[in-house]
């Protein structure tokens, strides 16, 4: 009988349109690979890889970091697996290593779907729906998260891609994001403050060359444009990417790697900064879904 290895990330579901095509895997409903004209804007990965760094996976009904994995909901304490041991936190949701259901694929868009039931440390019952479409916008996310039990659930979410301008070392990509306050982070990447960055290294509002900083950071007060998104973008000589979000997702992480600078740069967008389910500098953007209520998020990522 002959053995055929499923891969590691199960079925790939490819979407064209134009010159721009993604592919989106069955786990985790991973935006794997997105490109312009032959050019990669998304660092993705093969398709026989198994994922690490977290690259194109969604993150929820949690983003980040919580701290010790525990946190209180409506009086009840929630104690989390400790996905992240060697800094003792719960880390990315419970959603980004299982398999979604397919509910369609066309052409240029794919829809998937996955149920997360009460279970250690979480609450409810919550539906999420993720839909990849390709187009003018490039490609766009649509998530939509309905709570399916009878009481409120906490909320939060975010996506992980690696942004690419065809480095080969992030040294040399040039990095804009419009981003009034970072936040200051203990050794466990917990939040301390929020801090305005005039002045200082988080300070990406103009334009200008990575070089040697190291980010593994979180940004809020983004200023957005008329079209109500913001934008973060890397350049280098002609090729270009970009990621935008629109209303509701009001932080983002910026993650250079640190010792390894071949990795590319992720640009996370967020609707909370870490450990947002306890109390703390990013607690007010904890959202919380009324039984019977849906909350949806869109953002994209063009380049060439």
């Amino acid at each position: 009988m002959t053995h055929t290895a499923v891969n590691p990330t199960g079925d790939q579901y490819e979407i064209v349109a134009g010159r721009r095509r993604a592919v989106v895997t069955e786990v985790g409903a991973t935006l794997r690979s997105y490109a312009v004209d032959g050019r990669d804007v998304v660092r993705g990965f093969a398709a026989d890889e198994v994922i690490h760094g977290g690259r194109g996976q969604q993150l929820l009904p949690w983003p980040n970091r919580i701290r010790d994995g525990r946190y209180t909901f409506e009086g009840a304490a929630q104690q989390l697996s400790l996905s992240e041991p060697d800094r003792h936190n719960a880390i990315h949701g419970l959603v980004r290593h299982v398999p979604w259901q397919l509910v369609a694929h066309g052409e240029d868009r794919v829809e998937q779907r996955v149920r997360v039931y009460p279970q250690s440390g979480w609450p409810g019952a919550i539906e999420a729906t993720v839909v990849h479409a390709v187009g003018e916008d490039g490609v766009v996310t649509t998530v939509t998260v309905s709570n399916l039990g009878s009481g409120a659930v906490p909320y939060g979410y975010a996506a992980h891609p690696y942004l690419t301008v065809g480095e080969d070392t992030v040294d040399d990509v040039v990095i804009s994001v419009p981003a009034e306050r970072y936040l200051d982070v203990d050794d466990r990447l917990l939040p301390v403050d929020l801090i305005l960055v005039e002045g200082r290294d988080e300070d990406l509002r103009t334009a200008a060359p990575l070089g040697a900083r190291r980010f593994d950071t979180a940004l809020s007060g983004l200023t957005r444009g008329a079209d109500g998104r913001w934008r973060a973008r890397l350049e280098r000589g002609d090729r270009w990417a970009e990621l935008w979000a629109g209303e509701g997702l009001d932080w983002i992480q910026v993650f250079t790697g640190n010792d390894r600078r071949d990795l590319s740069i992720a640009l996370e967008p967020m609707t909370c900064g870490p450990n947002a389910f306890n109390p703390g500098p990013t607690h007010d953007d904890m959202i919380i879904i009324p039984a019977g209520a849906s909350v949806t998020r869109e953002w994209g990522i063009d380049g060439g």
